[in-house]
Parts: C-alpha cells; structure tokens; sequence
C-alpha cells in the first residue's frame, strides 16, 4: 500500500464526507460514486482502473465507510496513471497530418467516441462547450502552444460533472 501523509488523509476525508453529505449523510458512500470521487480528489483514473479496485458500475451494489474506502484509494494512487502535457501533445500530433498544431473538430470528435472510454455525442458538446475551444473557420482546433484548456480539462475531470 502506498503512505499517505496525515494531510493527503484528511484532504480525502474531506472530499468522502462532502459526498457523504450528497448521498445522505450516514457516513457511507455507493461504490458507483468512486470515480467520481477520486476525480474529485485530484485524480483521473480510468473506468476501468476503478472497477478493478471496487467501483462498480450499478448503484446500492456496494458501500464503502471511510476506513474502507482509503484501501481503494491507496491502490489507485498506487496504480496512477496519468499523462502530461507532453503525452497529450504527442498525441493530438498523431491527428496532425500536417504538423501545423491544429486538429479538426470532426477528427477530435471522432477520437473522443470512438476509442478509449467512449464518449456520447453530447458529452463531446459539453466538453466543447465548458473549455471554450476556439474553432476557426476551417472546423479546426489549435492545440498548441501553452497548455491548452482540452489539457487543463484532461487534468481536472471534475469540470466535467454531468447530471
């Protein structure tokens, strides 16, 4: 298991109980709110990655109280995998067919539904919309040069609450 400082527990603490308060106070939280949660607490872990380490996909399946939730943390902080800025323009270079630093709208709403963790057609609106992407006239989005709002988003998923 991983060691977390005082401080890391009780930052996670804090982030359990403000979704305790949400799901009704009585010191428990649904396993399907775990990824929710650990985004919430800073980090991005895939669908998968929480599953393997006791999300679950349907509701009132499971119920973790802190001290058993702080395992689950703990394994999949142990198990992070993240990507930096370098890694997301690597990979937005791999749309680029022409170096020039932009991709296409359509190409990067293509990419966003169908591979990895798929996205529906109006979350890729939502995302589009909540980082305020800068289309030009030719349907195309510039991605770099400073770190873009798609990685500032990428990096903090909890923008992307949606209900």
């Amino acid at each position: 298991m991983v060691e977390l400082s005082k401080a890391e527990i009780e930052d996670i603490k804090e982030v359990f109980d403000l979704f305790d308060f949400w799901d009704g106070r009585d010191g428990m939280i649904d396993a399907i709110k775990v990824p929710d949660l650990l985004r919430c607490a800073g980090m991005n872990p895939t669908l998968k990655v929480a599953l393997k380490h006791g999300a679950t996909k349907k509701a009132c399946e499971k119920q973790y109280k802190f001290d058993e939730f702080l395992p689950v943390y703990q394994a999949i902080v142990k198990e992070k995998e993240e990507g930096t800025f370098a890694d997301y323009m690597e990979a937005f270079k791999t749309f680029d067919r022409e170096g020039q630093g932009i991709i296409s709208l359509a190409e990067l709403r293509h990419v966003l539904t169908n591979y990895g963790e798929r996205l529906s057609d109006s979350e890729v609106d939502e995302i589009i919309k909540l980082v305020k992407l800068h289309i030009d006239s030719d349907g195309n989005v510039k991605y770099e040069g400073k770190p873009t709002n798609l990685f500032i988003l990428s990096q903090n998923p909890s923008l992307l609450v949606c209900d």
